[in-house]
């Protein structure tokens, strides 16, 4: 597993917040203060508060939700789990599960999926955070992600072991597949998702993802 560098420090919130991918400081929680945050907190907050949060170096961090996302999210996660379950690969986490990406770094993917090979005993684990990488994370894109924090999620998801990520944006009607930091196949409404070497044979049309979303609406010209 790919270590991380040692414990940041910062001569102010803008450069914590740049580090943090240039996200708004509104979804920084201050208690505890950033820097001083542990695996304990993160778990004890996510089932205290209607939020949740990822821990990124010592800092809680909330995961930005909406319904566009939601509704894609369940969409993608009922079709990945029933194909899972037919082939009985392995299995599926929704956003709610915790993972330790590398240490000090705890992550939610959207949906995320772990092979049977990594889990011989075909059981899902009890422990409140997962060491279990995953082979495939999603992310589902909301207007208060940032470009800086989605690409850090990439780098941090592949180092870490993850094999494949998906990026979609309902907003937009993409999707990109990352197999590392610089190497992504990007796909429009008329493309489909596919579970190459991660899950052999599963496909989803990204315009079925899609359909049910209202179109966005065209902007007014300033007068």
């Amino acid at each position: 597993m790919a270590q991380t560098s040692a414990k940041p420090r910062f001569d102010n919130i803008a450069e914590l917040l740049e580090n943090l991918g240039g996200i708004p400081a509104e979804r920084v929680c201050f208690d505890p203060p950033p820097g001083k945050a542990t695996k304990r907190d993160l778990t004890r907050l996510n089932a205290r508060r209607a939020k949740l949060y990822e821990l990124i170096e010592g800092t809680l961090v909330e995961k930005p939700m909406g319904s566009p996302e939601a509704q894609v999210e369940i969409k993608l996660s009922s079709r990945l789990e029933w194909f899972v379950e037919q082939h009985d690969l392995g299995f599926l986490y929704s956003a709610s599960a915790l993972i330790e990406v590398m240490p000090r770094l705890v992550r939610a993917p959207d949906v995320s999926f772990v092979s049977w090979a990594k889990r011989p005993e075909k059981t899902v684990p009890s422990d409140p955070i997962s060491h279990l990488i995953p082979d495939l994370a999603v992310e589902v894109l909301s207007p208060k992600n940032t470009r800086g924090e989605i690409l850090r999620k990439l780098k941090e998801y592949l180092l870490g072991g993850v094999r494949v990520v998906w990026v979609v944006d309902p907003r937009k009607r993409t999707a990109d597949v990352y197999t590392a930091p610089d190497k992504k196949t990007s796909l429009d409404e008329s493309g489909t998702l596919d579970g190459g070497d991660v899950l052999p044979g599963f496909r989803v049309p990204l315009a079925k993802l899609f359909e049910r979303l209202e179109k966005p609406r065209p902007k007014r010209r300033k007068k």
